[in-house]
């Protein structure tokens, strides 16, 4: 998931499950995902491209297709459009990607947002292989595939007015298109269809992160809201692959004040860094910064933000100032919460069914089918 989403998930993202349950009567099939933000150029081409007008009327556009954005909308090829749709039988080429289903493009946030609007399943064999490998033990996969789905999801309802549905980054899903799908994503995709996670008979919100470094953490300690699916459980499982568990960096303290001047923390002087408290996982839930000014103290979460999710891979971490050079040493990578993903790969490896690694990832949930629930 955003391993990092994963990351790297907001705290708005997060309500009672009541919230959250999904009417049949609106269940169809597709799914946007916002794969281009505030861009100032795009890209588009493709065999046999069908393009539409805001209108839904054709065009013909020379391609490859480059839109511009423009003061009062969309330019192309001298003419000014507020809305331009793309969509292929195979795949349309957004910026020399590939992706199935059509490609909206439209301006947002000051530059040109670029939605890509396809059926739930197909957009679910492209996302394996950017969150995990298909070569994982087939129940690893399905279990990704589920929990894939139930994300999605959730985010559709909690997003139902907005332009797009998820992001293809790290803060919801990792989605890069159709360019890595390959037959064993299609068929844990296709062995789980339309399975989701329900608790209390409502689409759960399935986070899920790289490893969790021996056990998961609760929803409460990251984002402030207690799901009872989320409540955390041992994970000595991630732990056998240790190159994708164990961590370590070093960043000197001058670099360390500039990430958190860009991030908005208003430091100056820094001088140290310390552990603050941790709670029962071990993870640090503050850091302390000393400095000439604007020192004090912030959350693990938002240390592990201003530094970069990449750098500080989780919130489980040691550190140690030598000449003013700050040495971190971790283990997990992402938030911790829900399913954790090598440990779900160890856990296949020992045998376990797709369904028992998500019940024991996500206690007291039960698997449904789409078109089951009402």
């Amino acid at each position: 998931m955003g391993i990092i989403i994963l990351l790297t998930l907001a705290a708005p993202f997060l309500s009672l499950p009541e919230v959250d349950r999904i009417n049949a009567a609106v269940l169809d099939e597709t799914i946007r995902i916002a794969i281009v933000k505030s861009a100032s150029e795009v890209t588009v081409a493709g065999d046999a491209l069908l393009v539409t007008n805001e209108r839904g009327a054709p065009l013909a556009l020379s391609l490859p297709a480059t839109v511009k954005i423009a003061k009062d909308g969309l330019l192309v090829e001298g003419k000014l459009f507020r809305r331009l749709t793309f969509s292929a039988s195979s795949a349309v080429y957004v910026n020399n990607k590939p992706y199935r289903g059509l490609a909206e493009l439209s301006i947002a946030d000051k530059g040109i947002l670029v939605v890509n609007q396809l059926p739930l399943e197909e957009y679910l064999v492209g996302l394996i292989n950017c969150e995990i490998s298909s070569a994982w033990p087939i129940e690893a996969v399905k279990a990704q595939a589920v929990i894939a789905r139930t994300y999605a999801m959730n985010r559709k309802m909690a997003r139902k007015t907005s332009p797009y549905h998820l992001e293809s980054s790290v803060m919801d899903q990792v989605y890069e298109g159709c360019l890595i799908e390959d037959s064993r994503a299609r068929r844990a995709v296709l062995e789980t269809k339309g399975e989701v996670l329900t608790f209390g008979g409502a689409i759960i919100q399935a986070f899920y992160h790289s490893s969790c470094g021996g056990r998961t953490e609760a929803s409460e300690n990251v984002w402030g809201a207690s799901l009872p699916y989320l409540k955390g459980v041992e994970c000595q499982y991630c732990l056998s692959s240790p190159a994708a568990t164990i961590w370590d960096c070093k960043l000197s303290l001058k670099e360390l004040e500039e990430r958190l001047r860009a991030a908005g923390h208003k430091v100056s002087g820094l001088y140290d860094i310390k552990a603050g408290a941790t709670n029962s996982r071990g993870r640090l839930k503050q850091v302390v910064l000393l400095a000439s000014k604007g020192g004090g103290t912030i959350s693990g979460e938002q240390f592990r933000k201003a530094v970069g999710y990449s750098v500080i891979k989780s919130t489980r971490f040691t550190l140690k100032n030598s000449k003013n050079e700050i040495s971190f040493s971790g283990s997990g990578n992402g938030h911790g919460v829900g399913l954790c993903q090598w440990g779900a790969k160890q856990r296949a490896l020992d045998g376990f069914g797709s369904g028992e690694i998500l019940s024991y990832y996500y206690p007291g949930t039960e698997l449904k089918k789409l078109s089951d629930i009402r």
